[in-house]
């Protein structure tokens, strides 16, 4: 039962506050694939944490974008544990709305990959 426990998304590992969203868009780093954009810098606290950004203009239909997210959601909670402690806003593109889950989770997969690899450099920059 307690690795179920690790791969839970609980309330501390999102972003919820208007601010923490604002600090991200004011000076943070960013990083890109296909389908999904990211923004992220280090926090003092002991994980990543998510924050996510699927407007209309990806879709006009909301069951579109509640599906992005879900996809979203569900990739960073089976990473979070290799990713280093920063906030993370995760943006849509519009063309995420037109591909399948699968062709979903594996440019999230990329995405999570790529900030695992700059991990030195956001843990250092964190003390």
């Amino acid at each position: 039962m307690s690795g179920s426990r690790t791969l839970r998304h609980p309330r501390t590992a999102r972003l919820l506050l208007p601010g923490d969203f604002a600090a991200l868009r004011g000076g943070s780093k960013r990083l890109a694939a296909q389908y999904f954009h990211c923004e992220f810098r280090p926090n003092d606290l002991d994980g990543a944490r998510l924050g996510m950004a699927v407007s209309k203009r990806v879709s006009k239909r909301a069951v579109e974008r509640n599906r992005v997210r879900r996809q979203i959601r569900e990739s960073f909670r089976l990473c979070r544990a290799q990713l280093p402690a920063c906030d993370v806003l995760v943006i849509a593109r519009s063309a995420a709305t037109g591909q399948i889950n699968a062709i979903l989770r594996r440019d999230l997969e990329q995405l999570w990959g790529k900030l695992a690899a700059v991990k030195p450099a956001v843990s250092a920059a964190a003390h």
